[in-house]
């Protein structure tokens, strides 16, 4: 089994992710070959909360162009995460609220 730190890799911080921490969903970036139930214990691991649920999806990279050479952004895959009513907060995202 990964580590926790290497499934979790950064939070998305987006104005629609951050819309939706008043309603306890908070948004990772995770391992392309993690599934929901090792988000679901890394993220208990790490932050020291209760998750409800775990939503993924895999997001395309994007085609980028500089002049005449196309290259494309590496494809990832995204995990929104919902906390059950009586956990707590992830302090990591208290301040940006």
């Amino acid at each position: 089994m990964k580590a926790a730190q290497d499934i979790i890799l950064k939070p998305v911080i987006t104005e629609k992710s951050m819309d939706d921490l008043q309603t306890g969903k908070y948004t990772f970036k995770v391992a392309k070959d993690a599934n929901k139930s090792e988000i679901k214990k890394a993220v208990e691991q790490l932050f020291g909360v209760e998750v409800a649920k775990v939503n993924t999806m895999n997001c395309n990279g994007r085609n980028k162009r500089v002049g005449r050479y196309v290259g494309k952004t590496p494809d990832w895959k995204k995990a929104i995460i919902t906390l059950t009513e009586g956990s707590k907060a992830i302090e990591f995202f208290e301040g940006m609220v």
